[in-house]
């Protein structure tokens, strides 16, 4: 099973677009940024654009962060890309006729439900201001 990285790529998108901005920023700038195809970029902007993280005007390529950035959480977008997903899934395909399989379905999913609430209630104190101060401050030491 392939691992999604719409959470990452989306965050990656809200940062280049708030340090890009003033600049013509494209889909395909994007895309070459994270090494992707320019579809799934507007793919992701549409649902942030939705949700209200974003703005932009059709024919211009300025998209700007709609929110303050402190106001913008890692869950929050999360939420927005990744909806329906779990940061640890259970295996869809176990044979539940095996003598342990239900046993063992039943405690990792108890096991998983935890760690998902631990994680969203991080989610929520990380913002995308942090992140940007962050690579602000790493791209002056490179």
């Amino acid at each position: 099973m392939r691992k999604s990285t719409k959470l990452a790529d989306a965050m990656h998108i809200l940062a280049y677009i708030h340090i890009m901005q003033g600049e013509k920023i494209t889909s395909q700038s994007i895309a070459t940024s994270l090494m992707t195809h320019p579809a799934f970029v507007r793919q992701i902007m549409s649902k942030l654009k939705k949700a209200g993280i974003i703005s932009s005007t059709q024919g211009a390529a300025k998209p700007e962060i709609a929110k303050p950035l402190d106001q913008i959480s890692l869950y929050d977008i999360y939420q927005i890309v990744e909806p329906n997903n779990r940061l640890i899934p259970l295996d869809a395909q176990t044979n539940m006729t095996c003598e342990i399989a239900p046993s063992i379905h039943s405690h990792l999913q108890d096991y998983y439900n935890q760690i998902q609430k631990q994680a969203e209630e991080e989610m929520k104190t990380i913002t995308l201001d942090q992140l940007i101060q962050q690579v602000k401050q790493d791209k002056k030491t490179i």
